[in-house]
This record gives C-alpha cells, sequence and structure tokens, in this order.
C-alpha cells in the first residue's frame, strides 16, 4: 500500500455531509479555534483512534470523513502553536494518507507541499525518547515508512526540498537511545526515496555523505550508522550519482558543485570501507589525480590511498592493479612529503597484506637510501613494526635494509635501526615467541650489533652497550638466567662479534680504572701536579662520553660535587670496587642519580651525562656470584648436562667458548674469580685433552691466581705438577702461559721456573726438531722473565745450540712444492723449530734489556743475513720457498721487536733497518700481510721508534689493493693516536722528535732514496714510483695543515738537501740519490699544498743517524729533478699499480760475501692503477717499454707475476726497469685479457710458477761498476734497438693453471711444464711476486 502511482483526487474535493457541516466520528464535537486546547487534544486523540482503525475498504467512512480529513491540513492545524495539537494532526494526515492511498485526497500541490513539511517537522520529536508522546511519534514514523508516503512527492516539482528536510530531520533526530525498529522504519522511508525517484540530487546526495565526515561522525556516530546502512542498501541506484559529484570535483575541478568538495577524499575513503562498489568509477579518476603536477594534491591523494590499499579487509590492489602500480609509483615522488607518505603505508599494508611484500621490497629498497634523513629513517620504523607485530610479514631482504642502515651516516637513522634489530632479537631469540624458525631467522642480529661497536663514533659504542645490558643479555635478569644468556649468547657469536664484545668490556674496565685514578687524586693533598693529574684524567673520561666538548664541562661540575661530597664519593668508590656485586652497583648508581637529581629540572643535561658515566662502569652483569654461575655452566657442559644442544651449539663449543669468556672476564673481574670451587673447576679444565681449553685455564689462573699461595694452598700444590708438566711437553701456546702464570702467582718462582730450565736446556736434540717447539718457547719465556737468572746460562744454550747446531744447518730437506706459503700444519718442525730459536734470541735479549756482551749485535747479524739470504741461511738450497717466506718473517719480525726496546734501537744500523723495511715488500702475500699487522700494533701502542712508521710508505707499491688501503688505514691511526697524545701529555722537545708524526718525512726520504729499486736517478719511472710512495704517507700526513705543518714538512726536505746521507757521506751517487728523493718530495709538496710556503713554525731537527750535520759554507740550490721530469710526475699519465720488486732487497753489508738474486718490478703493462692485476699482468713488466730482456724462469721460481731479470755483468749497477704504458698492451697477445681480474684463492697462498718460452737479450752495453749485495745480479739491456727489438717480441700470457687441478688450488702453486733444455740453462733465475691473498 502506497503512493508509487498516485492519483488526483478532484472527485471527491469539496464533498461534505448532506447536511453542509464537517462530519466527525462518534462522540467528537467539532473542533474549532473557539475551544481551549486541552479540549482540542482531546478531541484530536478521538479522531486519531478512529483514524488508527479505519482501513482502505471502508469506502462510507471514508467518503464521510473527507471533509474532516480536508479540515486538518488547514493552515489553522497546520500552524498551530502547540506540539501535542501538530502530532496529532500529523498522525492524523499520515493515516489518512494511508486509507486514501493510492488517491491521496488533497490536490493542490502547495497544499500537499506544506503538509509533508509539516509531517517532516513533527519528525524531529523523535529525537526524545523518554517523552511521553515517543510512541506517538514512532507511529507516525512508521505509518510514513510502511505506505511510503514520501513517494507521493515525486510529481511535485520542488519534491527535492522536501526530501532534503526529511532526510537532515532523520540525520538529526537518530541517537544511541533509538532501537533496531527506528532505524529500520528510516531506512525504508529514505531508501524508498531514492530507489524509487529519477535520480539523486546533489544536494540530497549531501545530505547523506555529510554524516560521513569526520567532524559529523565524531559528533553523531549514529547518524553515520545510518548512512552507511543507507548507501549500502541503494548501492546499484546511487553509484551513479556519487561517480558524477567526484568527477566533477576530482577531474573537471568544479569544486562549487557541493559544499563537501574540500572532504572528497575523507568522502573516498569512508566510501570504500562501506562498500568498494559505491566507488567503481571513482578509482580511475584517482589514478588521474595521482599524476597531478600539484606536489600537495598528489599527497592527498596518496595519503587516501594509503588508507585505502592498507586497510585489512582491502582487496584493492588485486582488484585494481593499474592504481596500485601508479601508487607505487609515488614512492619515486620528486615531493619529500609524498615519499614520507608513501613509506608510512607500507607499515599497515605489510601488517594487513603480506602478499604485497614483494611488490613493496624493491620501492622500500630504494627509499632506504633515500637522502632524506626522515624517509631513511620511516624505512626503518615500516619493517620493524611489521616484524615486532609477526617476523612472518617481513622478508629477509626487508630486514636487510634495516641491517644496511646500522651504519647510515645520520646518528638518528642508526639509532633507529640498531634499537629496532635489538628488540627484534630479544622478542623472537631470548624470549622465543614465534619459534625456533623465527629466532634462526634473526639469529644474525647480535653480530651485527656487535660489529657496530668497531665504529669510531662514540655514540655507536655507547648505543652498543646500552643494546647488550638491555637487549642481548638483558642485566635484570637473575643471575643464573643472566649468565646462561651469556654463556651461550658467546657460543654462538662469531669471531669479529667475539673480539667486539670483548673490547667493550675492556673499554669499561679501563673507564673504571681512570675513575678509580681520579677518586685516588682526590684522596692526595691538593698541588699544582695534583690539579694537573686531576684535569688530564677529566679530559680522558670526558672522551668516552658522549659530545666530548659538552662532556668536559660536566666531567669537571661532577669532579667537583666528588670533592665536596664525601658520601658521594663512597658510593662511587663502592661502584667501582673489585668486590661490588651486581645488585650493589645497581643501587648505587639510583643513590647517586638520586642525589644529582633536581626537582626543580625535568631535563637535566648534567644527570644524563653522569648517567652515561654510571653505566659504563657499573658491574651490571659480572661479579663472584655470575663467575660461580658460569663456571657451573661450563661444568655441565663437560657432563654433558647442559642445554647445550638445545640453544644450538655443540658441548665442544660452548666448554672452549665458556674458557675463552672466563679468559676475557679474568682480565676485567679478576677478583670475583677467586674461590675454590671455580679454581677446582679451571683444574678439571687443565686435563682434558683440549689444547685451547686448557690454554684457556692457565691463563685465567695467571691473570686471577695472585692469592692463591696463600688463601688456596690446596689448589697451589695440585697446580704446581700441572704447570710444570705443561711447560714441559705442553703445546708451545700453553708452555708460555705455564711459564708466565708460575712467575705471576709463586713467591719461589726462581726455583720453580729453575726445576724447568735445568732439564730441558740439557735435553735438547735438534735431530728430533718435533720435540724442540715446546722447550724453545718454555727456555725463551723464563730467560725474559727471570733474566738475572736465566741470562748467562742461556748464553751458552744460544751460542752451542741454537745458532751453531740449529739456525746453522739444514737437516731435512724441503719439499719442492713450488708454493711460497703453506698452513701451520704443513710447516716441517724443523723450520717451526727455528722460528721459536729466533724467538728465543729476542726473548732473551729483552730480558737482559742490555748490549754488554754484544749479543745483540751478532743476533741482528744473523737476523740480517737471513734477510739478505731470503731465510736459507746455509744457502744449501734444501728449504723450500714457503719455509724460507716463514724465516724471512720471523727475521724482520725479531728485528723489530728488538727495535721497541731502546739500547737495541740504538744499535741497529740503518742498513738493518732497511733490511727489515723491505719485508712489507716481501714475495709472498702472507709475509707482507702478517708483518704488517706487526708492524701496525707496535706502532699503535707507540712502542716502536717513529722511523718504522716510515715502512708503510713502501706500501704503495704493493700490487694488492686491500693491502695498499690496510697500510693506509694504518697510517691514519698512527698518525691520529700521535697527535692526540702530544695534545693529551704536554712533552718536551726531544720527546716531540720521536711523537710528532711530521718527523717521519726525513725517515721516509731516507728510506727511498736507499730502495734497491731506485738505481738511476733521473730515470721517470723510477721517480714515479718514488713519487707514489711519498703521496702515499703525505697524502696522510698533509689533510690537515695543523700548525701551518705543510710548511714545515717542506723545510725538513729543504734542510736535507743542506746535509749528507750519514749511511755514505762520501759517495755522491748516494747523496745524489737522497737529494733527488728530497726534490720529488718538495714537488709533490709544493703541487698539494698552497699553504706550505709559509713560514715554518719551528726549524726541524733531522736524526743525526741517518744525517750528517749541515755544513757552514754549503749551499745546495740544485735542482734534481728537471722541469719536464717534474711535469711528467705531476701530470703524466698515471702509472699502473706496481708489482713488488725484489723480495728483501739487499743492501750493502761489509764483510758480507754477496748474494745474488733476480730484480723486481712492477704489474704488467695492462693494468690501470685502480685495476686488480689480471692473470696476463703477470706476464708484462716494465722492462719490456725500456731496456728489459725476455728471460725465462727456473724450475723453483714459483710465483704468479714474473719479474724480468738481466743476465749479470761484471761490476755492472742493477738497474731497476722501466714499465710499460698501457698504450703499449695490445703488443703480443696480452690484449686478449686485458681487464680481467685476477681470481683470488681463499688461501691466499696460491702462487703458481711459470716457464715461458722465451729467449734471453743479453745485448747492450754494461752499466757502472757498482756490486750490490744480496740477490743475483741483474744485467742491464741498454739502447733503443734492444728496446724495440724486445718490443715486437711475442709475450706470455702469464701463468698457467694446472687444468683441473683443485689441489693445486687448495695448497698452493701448481708448477707450470718445464722449459726446453736449452732455454732454461740460458736464462737466469727470475723473481715473481705472490698476489694472491
Amino acid at each position: 500500500m502506497d503512493f508509487t502511482q498516485p492519483k488526483p483526487a478532484t472527485a471527491l474535493c469539496g464533498v461534505v455531509s448532506a447536511d453542509g457541516k464537517i462530519a466527525y466520528p462518534p462522540g467528537v464535537k467539532e473542533i474549532t479555534d473557539k475551544i481551549t486546547t486541552d479540549e482540542m487534544i482531546k478531541r484530536l486523540k478521538m479522531v486519531v483512534k478512529t483514524f488508527m482503525d479505519m482501513d482502505q475498504d471502508s469506502e462510507d467512512e471514508k467518503q464521510q470523513y473527507l471533509p474532516l480529513a480536508l479540515h486538518l491540513a488547514s493552515e489553522f492545524f497546520l500552524r498551530n502553536p502547540n506540539k501535542d495539537v501538530r502530532l496529532l494532526v500529523a498522525c492524523c494526515l499520515a493515516d489518512i494518507f494511508r486509507i486514501y492511498a493510492p488517491e491521496a485526497p488533497y490536490t493542490s500541490h502547495d497544499k500537499l507541499k506544506d503538509i509533508f513539511l509539516f509531517i517532516t517537522r513533527q519528525l524531529k520529536g523523535l529525537e526524545d525518547t523518554k517523552s511521553p508522546q515517543f510512541n506517538r511519534y514512532f507511529y507516525l514514523l512508521e505509518n510514513l515508512a510502511w505506505v511510503k508516503s514520501y513517494n507521493i512527492c515525486f510529481e511535485l516539482e520542488d519534491c527535492n526540498e522536501i526530501f532534503i528536510q526529511l532526510f537532515r530531520t532523520l540525520f538529526s533526530v537518530i541517537n544511541n537511545s533509538h532501537n533496531k525498529k527506528v532505524q529500520m522504519h528510516m531506512l525504508d522511508l529514505m531508501s524508498s526515496i531514492i530507489m524509487e525517484g529519477d535520480g539523486v540530487t546533489q544536494e540530497l546526495l549531501d545530505s547523506i555523505l555529510i554524516n560521513l565526515i569526520p567532524a559529523h561522525k565524531n559528533l553523531n556516530k549514529q547518524s553515520f550508522d545510518l548512512a552507511k546502512v543507507l548507501l549500502k542498501r541503494t548501492v546499484q541506484t546511487i553509484e551513479a550519482c556519487i561517480a558524477n559529484f567526484f568527477n566533477q570535483v576530482l577531474v573537471l575541478g568544479r569544486s562549487s558543485v557541493s559544499d563537501l568538495s574540500e572532504h572528497v577524499f575523507d568522502l573516498i575513503q569512508e566510501l570504500f570501507a562501506i562498500d568498494p562498489h559505491l566507488l567503481l568509477s571513482v578509482m580511475p579518476q584517482l589514478e588521474f589525480k595521482l599524476k597531478s603536477n600539484d606536489g600537495e594534491e598528489r599527497l592527498a591523494v596518496v595519503r587516501l590511498l594509503a588508507k585505502l590499499f592498507g586497510s585489512k579487509d582491502s582487496d584493492l590492489a588485486t582488484q585494481n592493479r593499474p592504481l596500485w602500480q601508479c601508487f607505487l609509483g609515488r614512492f619515486n615522488d620528486i615531493h619529500v612529503p609524498v615519499r614520507l607518505e608513501s613509506v608510512k603505508f607500507a607499515s599497515h599494508c605489510l601488517m594487513n597484506h603480506p602478499d604485497l611484500a614483494k611488490d613493496l621490497t624493491e620501492y622500500l629498497k630504494v627509499r632506504s637510501h633515500d637522502p632524506e634523513e626522515a624517509i631513511r629513517h620511516d624505512v626503518i620504523v615500516t619493517i620493524i613494526t611489521a616484524a615486532k607485530r609477526d617476523l612472518a610479514l617481513v622478508n629477509d631482504q626487508l630486514l636487510g635494509f634495516v641491517r644496511e642502515r646500522t651504519l647510515d651516516k645520520r646518528w638518528r637513522v642508526r639509532k633507529e635501526a640498531m634499537m629496532g634489530l635489538a628488540q627484534l632479537y630479544k622478542k623472537y631469540c631470548l624470549h622465543g615467541e614465534a619459534g625456533k624458525e623465527a629466532a634462526e631467522k634473526v639469529s644474525w642480529i647480535k653480530d651485527k650489533l656487535l660489529h657496530i661497536y668497531y665504529q669510531n663514533s662514540i655514540d655507536d659504542k655507547l648505543l652498543v652497550e646500552k643494546i647488550f645490558a638491555q637487549y642481548l643479555v638483558p642485566h635484570n635478569l637473575e643471575t643464573e638466567e643472566r649468565m646462561k644468556c651469556l654463556y651461550y649468547l658467546y657460543a654462538s657469536l662469531d669471531p669479529n662479534a667475539v673480539k667486539a664484545l670483548n673490547e667493550m668490556w675492556k673499554c669499561q674496565n679501563m673507564l673504571r680504572s681512570h675513575v678509580r685514578e681520579l677518586l685516588d687524586l682526590h684522596k692526595q693533598p691538593t698541588s699544582e701536579a695534583n690539579c694537573s693529574a686531576m684535569f688530564g684524567k677529566l679530559m680522558t673520561i670526558a672522551k668516552n662520553l658522549p659530545d666530548p666538548g659538552k662532556a668536559q664541562d660536566f666531567v669537571k661540575k661532577f669532579n667537583q660535587v666528588l670533592g665536596d661530597d664525601e658520601k658521594l664519593r663512597s658510593q662511587l668508590e663502592l661502584l667501582i670496587s673489585p668486590t661490588c656485586s651486581c645488585k650493589q652497583a645497581d643501587v648505587c648508581v639510583r643513590e647517586i642519580a638520586r642525589k644529582l637529581a633536581n626537582p626543580k629540572q625535568p631535563t637535566n643535561p648534567f644527570l644524563e651525562m653522569v648517567k652515561f658515566l654510571l653505566e659504563r662502569i657499573a658491574p651490571v652483569h659480572i661479579d663472584s656470584e655470575a663467575i660461580s654461575a658460569l663456571v657451573k655452566l661450563m661444568n655441565k657442559s663437560i657432563e654433558g648436562t647442559a642445554d647445550d644442544e638445545e640453544e644450538g651449539v655443540s658441548p665442544d663449543s660452548a666448554i672452549r667458548s665458556g674458557l675463552e669468556l672466563l679468559k676475557v672476564l679474568s682480565f676485567t673481574h679478576p677478583t670475583s674469580f677467586h674461590s675454590a670451587e671455580t679454581y677446582e673447576s679451571l683444574l678439571q679444565c687443565l686435563r682434558m685433552e683440549d689444547d685451547k681449553v686448557a690454554e684457556a685455564a692457565i691463563q685465567i689462573f695467571r691473570n686471577t691466581g695472585h692469592k692463591i699461595e696463600t688463601d688456596l694452598p690446596q689448589i697451589r700444590s695440585t697446580l704446581i705438577p700441572i704447570l710444570h708438566q705443561k711447560a714441559k711437553r705442553g703445546t708451545p701456546h700453553q708452555a708460555k702461559q705455564a711459564v708466565h702464570c708460575i712467575h705471576a702467582i709463586f713467591s719461589n718462582k726462581e726455583v720453580q721456573l729453575a726445576q724447568i730450565f735445568e732439564p730441558l736446556s740439557r735435553s735438547l736434540n735438534a735431530d728430533v726438531p718435533e720435540q724442540l717447539i715446546t722447550p724453545l718457547v718454555s727456555l725463551g719465556h723464563i730467560s725474559m722473565l727471570a733474566p738475572d737468572q736465566f741470562a748467562s746460562p742461556m748464553k751458552s744454550v744460544v751460542a752451542n745450540f741454537i745458532v751453531k747446531d740449529l739456525l746453522m744447518n739444514d737437516r731435512s730437506t724441503g719439499e719442492k712444492n713450488g708454493k711460497l706459503w703453506s698452513p701451520d700444519e704443513e710447516v716441517s718442525p724443523e723450520v717451526l723449530a727455528k722460528v721459536q730459536a729466533i724467538k728465543l734470541l729476542v726473548r732473551w735479549l729483552l730480558g737482559m734489556k742490555n748490549n754488554q756482551s754484544k749479543s745483540a749485535n751478532s743476533t741482528l747479524r744473523l737476523l740480517s743475513a737471513m734477510l739478505v739470504s731470503e731465510g736459507d741461511l746455509t744457502e744449501q738450497k734444501r728449504i723450500s720457498k714457503s719455509d724460507m717466506s716463514r724465516l724471512r718473517l720471523a727475521a724482520g719480525s725479531a728485528i723489530m721487536k728488538l727495535a721497541q726496546e731502546p739500547c737495541y734501537h740504538e744499535i741497529i744500523t740503518p742498513e738493518q733497518f732497511q733490511l727489515c723495511a723491505l719485508v712489507i715488500n716481501d714475495e709472498c702475500y702472507q709475509v707482507r700481510q702478517i708483518f704488517a699487522q706487526k708492524l701496525h700494533k707496535a706502532l699503535v701502542k707507540l712502542l716502536l721508534p717513529l722511523e718504522y712508521m716510515a715502512i708503510f710508505a713502501l706500501c704503495a707499491k704493493d700490487p694488492v689493493k686491500e693491502r695498499r688501503a690496510h697500510a693506509r688505514q694504518c697510517l691514519l691511526k698512527n698518525i691520529s693516536i700521535r697527535r692526540e697524545y702530544i695534545k693529551q701529555n704536554p712533552i718536551a722537545t726531544e720527546k716531540l722528535l720521536s711523537l710528532l708524526p711530521e718527523y717521519v718525512v726525513p725517515y721516509m726520504i731516507h728510506l727511498l732514496a736507499h730502495d734497491p729499486d731506485f738505481t738511476r736517478s733521473q730515470d721517470v719511472d723510477q721517480l714515479r714510483d718514488i713519487k707514489e710512495c711519498l703521496w702515499f704517507m703525505l697524502e696522510v700526513l698533509m689533510t690537515k695543515n695543523e700548525n701551518n705543518s705543510h710548511a714545515f714538512m717542506k723545510k725538513m726536505a729543504e734542510n736535507i738537501k743542506l746535509t749528507r746521507d750519514a749511511q755514505s757521506p762520501d759517495e755522491s751517487k748516494t747523496n745524489e740519490k737522497l737529494y733527488t728523493v728530497c726534490d720529488v718530495a718538495l714537488c709533490v709538496i709544493n703541487s698539494k699544498s698552497a699553504s706550505c710556503n709559509a713560514d715554518s713554525p719551528k726549524d726541524p731537527v733531522l736524526p743525526t743517524k741517518f744525517f750528517t750535520q749541515p755544513e757552514k759554507d754549503f749551499c745546495n740550490d740544485k735542482s734534481y729533478i728537471s722541469e719536464e721530469t717534474r711535469v711528467l710526475l705531476l701530470t703524466g699519465k698515471p702509472k699502473p699499480t706496481g708489482v713488488l720488486g725484489t723480495v728483501n732487497k739487499p743492501l750493502s753489508a761489509t764483510g758480507r760475501k754477496p748474494y745474488v738474486r733476480s730484480a723486481g718490478t712492477e704489474t704488467g703493462s695492462n693494468i690501470n692503477a685502480n685495476s686488480e692485476l689480471s692473470p696476463s699482468a703477470g706476464s708484462r713488466s716494465r722492462e719490456q717499454s725500456s731496456e728489459a730482456s725476455e728471460t725465462g724462469v727456473s724450475e723453483n721460481e714459483e710465483n704468479p707475476v714474473r719479474i724480468i731479470s738481466v743476465t749479470p755483468v761484471k761490476n755492472i749497477d742493477t738497474v731497476k726497469n722501466k714499465e710499460m704504458n698501457s698504450d703499449q698492451s695490445t703488443q703480443g697477445n696480452i690484449s686478449s685479457d686485458r681487464g680481467k681480474k685476477r681470481t683470488v684463492t681463499a688461501g691466499g697462498a696460491e702462487n703458481i710458477q711459470q716457464k715461458p718460452d722465451e729467449k734471453v737479450d743479453e745485448s747492450g752495453p754494461p752499466a757502472p761498476s757498482k756490486p750490490r749485495r744480496g740477490r743475483r745480479p741483474k744485467s742491464e739491456s741498454q739502447g733503443n734497438a734492444t728496446k724495440n727489438d724486445d718490443l715486437n717480441k711475442p709475450i706470455s700470457k702469464g701463468r698457467k693453471r694446472a687444468a683441473g687441478s683443485q689441489e693445486s688450488l687448495e695448497a698452493g702453486n701448481a708448477k707450470a711444464p718445464k722449459l726446453q733444455d736449452g732455454a732454461k740453462k740460458a736464462v737466469p733465475a727470475e723473481r715473481q711476486i705472490d698476489l694472491q691473498r
């Protein structure tokens, strides 16, 4: 029953009763304006009752009451001031429309409009559900909805006004006190108007949509719900109207079509949530908007689509792929806020739509390298947030982006990445919230976080410490749980992470000692020296805190507070006391912080800085109880009752790493070990078969056992025989630790050491080298630790056995396997014994610390001879190349070790120093690598004299890029440490000579002037070599011009030209080479620095050991390099990276027989300065561009890069040959291999012997006579004719590999086929350089 097809009721109009009066229901008197309101209400109620009871079939009654129906629509009732009257009249009118449907009794359109607007106004009464009249209002609504009375308005011209008023009224009155029936009737009423009309106007649509806007939604949730359900119900009809609205606003830009134009994106979001079908035609319009030229507009669309794509139940990305791809493109938008919004969206998308992670990964990868810090930061937040929700939501690639950002240049980004990873580790590894698979997925985090401790920034280091204490091994766990966590963490860390963790404990312990020393200074009487020492200590402490500049002020303030507050001092003393427990430390930190807190100052940077200091020095993890718990865990691993396998660690690994952990802690917390139970467990470890476990246990005893003798006699009596046994028959490392342990913890050490020394010294037998190594180690350390007692008896052992019997004899023949280096396990026992013998000599001398017996001179001559002879001291050629490499390394390291003792440094001659230096240019990669590491280690501790830093200049010749990079880093570190030391420690001028980095320049100039490869002072290629070596050092020195250091270095080079070479003061050629190197240095300094021409701040002092005193009338203003050469050096084409020249380039040694050996050169011509060496490069050498001859290689010359040597001529001067320029590289058959990178073997020892079939060219005039010691002489090929002939000869393609030989790849150097007999005889031996790593 409705008015879907209303008909005019003209036939009924004007019909009245027979007597011309209005007929009222029985009992109802006439209703006019003459009666009171109460009476009117009373009568209207009876009328309402009558109409309620009537139905459409009562034709007589319909006719009878028609006048009454017309009367009730009069202005008197429609405008009645009484709301009850209006309500009753409205109910009557609603019933009248029901009864007379489909023909309304009112014909005038104006009257109909007035009636429906009147009824609409009455519906406002629905708002108050507690009103007595509410039921009547509900009846009115129900009646209108059931009959669909408003449908009759479709015939009216301005029906839209009625509908808008109705919709607004219903949306405004709905509230949470209404039941579902009210909402249902409202929906029926409105949906019938939408679905049965000709369309929805914009105004009517606005009346619905306005309820979706967030502001309205928050004010009236029920109106939002009503609109939501209405739109769902009418989606088919209203979708076109909605599409038209958005088309007008988004595409055509007609914002005036609606007041809601500014809310289009909010509306789209809400409509999509209600029913995506409402927006089927709108989505393509959004794609259009995403490409807008207006950045703010794109931002708004991106924010909208982020919500649409990211909402939990959305399948928009799969349903509309073009829009999804277009949206992903906004990750690369030029507008920063758009990229930022895109990245923020990714988090919700990953959590709600894991299937889209693949699409997002590539875009997040690009944004993780965004130039904007905020975007990189939010990429991390996005990934970590999703990973914390569920690790399965992020793939390994996404976690990899976070991993990369831990090294970001911005602290905020690094911090977010590190903290995020730490939280993931704690959640999935420590707490195991997602099982073993998830824990395995993020197991790398612990290593990565600890690796960051290698960074230079103090902020990074402090954050790693904080992460370790809160996430990796939470300090608030109970002791047993905490130690279990630490025990298995340490066992599962990679070696670099272990080193970082050890370094962290070391740094914390060092800071504790600084604070302890500061407190000790407070106990001393005030004096100028005390104040100066205290200031230095404060500066040192400040460097260990964030923002050292500000920290200095705060540390000074804290120091003042300490001086004034004795209780605070006592709390701090307790905190850093070796006996402080973890619980006590926690209490102390809180107490100190409470005392320094200021309630009136919520943010207190001073307090924050003090907290940083306290957190670093507080022993929050380790105390006696913790060490005891660790030992118990290790015992369980030994007994096999631990959870090792469950924790992913094998029992052997757990025991070994557990001992290593205890060993490290024995350095930082020695007092915590002092208990019988701990030492009993360590004794048990000493009896284990695992050598490393026993070695670590001995070292722990050595570090912690100072009170064993007095407090634990039972442990002492058990320990002594074990230590004796290890010193005599243990491994070399165990023997060393055993001797040191006896020396450190026993009062009768002399007796104990004698009981070891005497039987060992008597039983030495060079015929059984396997049994020599441990005794030699023990004897060496005994003589070093107790020189007064054992130096004299050791002298006879050294003279009669070590030198004569062991070092000067080769009892076995080395394996001619063609390798330059062999793993430790493949080195012959005899060579290992010789290496230990060399070390014994050094330890013996270091113990004596004097040269009264001239033993040091003899030893240095012996070591020099070993270097000159390439390691084959006897020259019987019975020793293998790899063993010779070991002995060269041992000899060079021994000289360097002796140089650390002042009394021996004084007697090391310049020649011996240069021999030692040339080890860094050794043919064997491992020798160069290990020697450089030892050199750096000693220099960085300020143990070696400054002249040894000059050795790093020779690294410019190293053919391996990584070695050059390592050397440069070593230089940077050394220079930085020396400069910092000078700043922190005001020192006298004489000490400045040994510390100021710039003073390395004269040593470097002298060393390069005596480089055996520098033979002709006017050879441009050789000068280019010198220039490269000089710049290798000067580049690092000249990064800053502190105190006008550039002018100072220039002045040093100029002053050297006023002196003579102290090594050969009367040799003009030697001095000329020295002055030439000075000129090259001056050329480099002048070209690289504009400020070097300023006056030097002070007159430099030159070392008298290397330079004579300047003569009074001597003036040397000659330029030793021509202008053309100068230009070539500075602007010429960069020369390819040099292959190392000769191995241990020998120098003249008076009284020694000349040792001959082949010369060395640089890399092949087809290698540019920045490339790695290709196999073909090995066969090309500098000689080809000048006077080089082509030669073969003798049988055991196994190096991969061939060095051309020339035929020896009587009394010749060895000449270093030139390198071929890159434009000549096309000759021969080399060009096919141009640019190829060389294969690098894992072991770093693969040096394959090569024998190219080349003829010897012995032509050319002899060079000036000047013999050189220590190698087979090179011949000189001079003259252009020879050079050109050589260049036109075919060149071999470099070293050959043994095809299919896996052994050659692993073991080292495979031999190539031998040369023909004739060629081999005619060709002198030729050197090659090991480039492999």
